[in-house]
């Protein structure tokens, strides 16, 4: 029972860490059909921010903790600023070539990659955690260290925050009547390029913040997020193209899976069994866990 206990812990623990780096997907891919190649480099940044803003910031040298939480807004705006910027320069004139919005963003990553090894080096550097987070907790026998206990905490938080701006807010509100019918809200008398910039800032705003919850578990690197853009794909696609609900089954279904077919076979071994069971997955549901109800007229 306790190993299986173990095994739905790094199950749920890895699944909150794969909705995470996928929530800012959701609203790029899956709600503006823009495929960002270059959403791993935006979890780069914020990965970068906790280590720029304790070792090179002259006011934090020392104040670690302090540091690291003030990088959760840092990286968000900063990686919303780029997203923006490439919203603005870019892509704008791409929402209806999905093909060519892969290309060029791939070409930003590129960019940004190359920009972050001559400035940081090739070499990994690491991100000191608050003091607080040192240490683990032991229930049922299971020992749950507290940094991904405060990763779930972050997923949790993040979700209440970004169901509330999508249900409560106007400009949520506007972001779901331009992502369900663009023609009818363009008539209708929304400023959809408004709209565009706003979504691409959040959704390159929450890559920054998974990064910076991704430098609790492991080095940073300038190719980190090439770990993790596969996965981010595979969340957004199983659950449902801007889906919100669909990824939050999608993240923790895939991590559960993940989480026990290592440990019956191996890393290599498991991670292979998941993408079989997508694609056979998504030979039956192609649309994924949820997808848009709508109704149409027979002629």
């Amino acid at each position: 029972m306790e190993t299986f206990l173990e095994q739905v812990f790094n199950g749920i623990s890895h699944g909150s860490i794969l909705l995470l780096i996928a929530l800012g997907l959701t609203f790029t891919f899956g709600q503006m059909g823009v495929i960002n190649m270059a959403h791993g480099e935006l979890i780069m940044i914020g990965a970068y921010t906790p280590y720029v803003l304790q070792t090179e910031v002259a006011l934090f040298a020392g104040a670690t903790s302090t540091a690291y939480m003030l990088s959760f807004p840092v990286a968000f705006v900063a990686a919303g600023m780029i997203g923006v910027l490439m919203e603005w320069l870019l892509l704008r004139r791409m929402y209806d070539r999905p093909l060519d919005t892969l290309l060029v963003t791939f070409g930003v990553a590129l960019l940004l990659q190359q920009g972050a090894k001559s400035y940081f080096g090739q070499q990994n550097v690491s991100v000191t955690p608050p003091s607080w987070l040192d240490g683990n907790i032991e229930l049922f026998g299971v020992i749950m260290p507290y940094t991904r206990l405060f990763i779930i905490g972050l997923v949790i938080v993040t979700l209440v925050v970004i169901s509330a701006v999508l249900s409560r807010t106007p400009q949520g509100r506007r972001m779901r009547a331009v992502t369900e019918n663009r023609d009818l809200a363009a008539v209708s008398g929304l400023a959809n390029r408004r709209v565009d910039r706003l979504t691409f800032f959040i959704g390159a705003g929450l890559a920054g913040i998974a990064g910076v919850a991704i430098s609790l578990i492991g080095a940073v690197g300038f190719q980190i997020g090439l770990s993790y853009i596969i996965d981010a794909f595979l969340v957004v696609i199983v659950g449902g193209l801007g889906k919100l609900r669909g990824a939050v089954m999608a993240a923790f279904a895939l991590g559960l899976i993940n989480a026990f077919t290592e440990y019956w076979t191996s890393a290599s071994i498991g991670k292979a069994i998941l993408f079989g069971l997508v694609i056979l997955f998504l030979q039956f549901r192609p649309n994924g866990l949820v997808s848009f109800r709508s109704r149409g007229l027979m002629t």
